[in-house]
């Protein structure tokens, strides 16, 4: 028997960009964020057909014990003083998790438990950051040039944004980044 070698599935870690497989790739507007952005007047008065993210996923079987591999590819830009993000979501499966790798860009993530303490990690290339179960979670642009991860998830995790309908509990402005700023400064 004479094996084979096979050439999988490519990311390509600069850019984020996916190849050697089909891709299911969708992109949200600004106009498909209503009621994310805490200033929600200053949201009105943005092109509703600018693109904030898009996710390329591998097109791959979904099932019990199978992964989805994607990027997501987040613009830099701000609606009032609210830094670009992602919808953000809890998995419909809480006690699913999620792994991101930082590929470019500067940005965090936003980690939200059910009773809305919240946290942040900084998100840049080379970053890990494991997100456990039942734990909410959303990307957020905080540079001037486009933020990507790459995201390895269960199949079977789903997506619920209903549960944070009345958003997260923590808001990262150009204050807020300000303010932290500071504490690192003054240790």
């Amino acid at each position: 028997m004479n094996p084979s070698i096979t050439m999988p599935p490519q990311v390509a870690w600069a850019s984020g960009a996916l190849s050697g497989a089909p891709l299911i790739q969708k992109t949200t507007h600004l106009g498909d964020l209503n009621n994310v952005f805490a200033d929600d007047d200053a949201w009105r008065c943005c092109d509703p057909t600018l693109a904030v993210y898009r996710v390329d996923m591998f097109d791959t079987p979904s099932g019990e014990g199978e992964l989805y591999t994607g990027v997501t590819h987040l613009n830099p830009g701000r609606v009032g003083n609210e830094f670009f993000m992602t919808r953000g979501h809890f998995h419909a499966r809480r006690e699913q998790g999620e792994i991101y790798f930082g590929l470019r860009g500067e940005g965090l993530l936003l980690l939200q438990d059910a009773q809305g303490q919240t946290r942040l990690e900084q998100v840049r290339p080379g970053s890990v950051h494991h997100i456990a179960g039942f734990t909410a979670h959303r990307l957020i642009n905080i540079g001037s040039d486009m933020l990507s991860a790459l995201a390895v998830w269960p199949s079977l995790a789903g997506h619920d944004y209903t549960a944070l309908s009345g958003g997260f509990a923590l808001r990262v402005t150009t204050e807020t980044l300000k303010l932290m700023a500071k504490e690192v400064q003054n240790g």
